[in-house]
């Protein structure tokens, strides 16, 4: 399988090494369903090349593949997306973002050990599988903040509406956002970690 990996491309670039200044990393995992953007944020919001394990797509996932929303996409990924961000010049986020085809699901048990949090990216075309992965986070008892990906061609619901629909409770964030921005998607990473802070707080006053 030809993985987009650093043996594809040119040498490394200036800012693909890690700052010298940091001092902690924290391991954040993109998840949801197929074609809700996942690939896109992270290459949108990566500071380094990211990389990808995208694949084109074949006759072989009709069918097996719900690409409803995403007729025109030609390419899924098979394994991960892998990309890194600074949030300061002492914290660093490395981001990995996940398959969204059920049967390849199997990989995430691998991409969520050592993840301290999550983003759950929406599509409100399907909104239906978004519930499964809602389901698995919580399971897991990872901490998440749900992103709503602003498709041109969606429907546009009140937030208030899409928070009923997935049955989120109040206190976990949920924020709209444009992932091929990457003003908007470093938004979505910091409410995720002033949430994932939020809680560290609370633990320790408990």
């Amino acid at each position: 399988m030809d993985f987009k990996s650093s043996e594809t491309v040119p040498g490394p670039r200036a800012e693909d090494h890690l700052p010298h200044t940091a001092t902690a990393a924290v391991k954040i995992v993109i998840v949801g369903g197929f074609g809700v953007g996942k690939t896109t944020m992270v290459g949108s919001v990566s500071e380094i090349r990211p990389l990808t394990t995208e694949e084109t797509m074949t006759q072989a996932g009709i069918g097996v593949d719900d690409n409803y929303g995403s007729d025109t996409k030609t390419a899924t990924t098979v394994a991960m997306d892998f990309g890194r961000i600074s949030i300061t010049e002492q914290l660093v986020l490395y981001l990995f973002g996940t398959p969204g085809q059920e049967r390849f699901w199997f990989l995430w048990n691998g991409l969520f050990e050592g993840a301290l949090g999550a983003v759950v990216l929406v599509d409100t075309r399907r909104l239906e599988v978004s519930f499964d992965v809602i389901g698995r986070l919580e399971e897991r008892g990872v901490p998440f903040v749900v992103a709503v990906n602003d498709f041109p061609d969606g429907p546009h619901y009140p937030m208030e509406d899409l928070r009923a629909a997935l049955d989120l409770s109040e206190e976990i964030p949920m924020v709209k956002c444009d992932a091929r921005r990457r003003a908007s998607s470093r938004d979505v990473l910091m409410t995720l970690m002033r949430f994932l802070h939020s809680i560290a707080m609370a633990q320790a006053s408990a």
